[in-house]
């Protein structure tokens, strides 16, 4: 359910006065998990917007999910106001894939090294949360150093931009995710996971919290 709550604090809507829940994405898949992690029929509807492309929804009525999830932090019109989510402590990292496969990203890229390396190409990788709330993507990054003990960078707007972006480098995205994913079974978006999956698999870094210990808490290589 923690999941779910993720979903909710990024791609989904709560309905004011209807006490419905919306939750709308581009990915079909990501509709489908939101959905049979609540016990529902996997079926959302499809819709066209302004371009070709279709997105994919659902939405219901549900009374006492809508006020459990006022309680936990939600809320109607929520992009520029979202702060804290209250989520208790075992399932907070469940919670933060969630914000990942909602609203954020995982970046594998590469890029030409400067000064003394210029000629070189190097292989960057970054895990990023973005959101239309300072104060959420502040009470995030809090937390992750509290419970993980990364630091992460805030980003703020760029011209033409409403979000902020709390990113994550190399080193601590590896952190980070495989705290995310625990095993390879758990709820996700399964695009994003396959980034960072082939990532670990070829520099040799546990993917999942099973891999690390199964290999004795060193990367997979060592």
């Amino acid at each position: 359910m923690a999941y779910v709550v993720g979903l909710m604090a990024t791609d989904g809507c709560l309905i004011s006065g209807r006490r419905q829940l919306n939750f709308k994405s581009a990915d079909e898949s990501l509709v489908k998990t939101f959905l049979t992690c609540l016990g529902r029929p996997p079926t959302p509807k499809r819709r066209f917007g302004r371009t070709d492309k279709p997105h994919y929804l659902t939405q219901f009525g549900d009374a006492a999910f809508y006020d459990w999830l006022r309680s936990v932090g939600l809320m109607p019109r929520k992009s520029l106001v979202l702060g804290a989510i209250a989520v208790p402590g075992p399932v907070f990292l469940d919670c933060v894939r969630g914000l990942l496969d909602g609203d954020g990203s995982i970046l594998n890229y590469w890029y030409d090294g400067g000064g003394k390396a210029a000629g070189r190409r190097y292989e960057g990788l970054t895990t990023r949360f973005v959101s239309g709330s300072r104060s959420h993507i502040e009470w995030l990054r809090e937390a992750l150093r509290r419970v993980l003990g990364i630091s992460g960078n805030v980003a703020a707007p760029s011209p033409g931009d409403k979000c902020w972006a709390l990113n994550y480098a190399i080193r601590e995205s590896c952190v980070l995710l495989p705290q995310l994913y625990p095993t390879d079974e758990v709820p996700r978006l399964e695009r994003k996971w396959m980034l960072w999956k082939d990532y670990a698999r070829r520099h040799g870094h546990p993917a999942t919290l099973r891999e690390r210990s199964t290999a004795g808490g060193r990367s997979i290589a060592g």
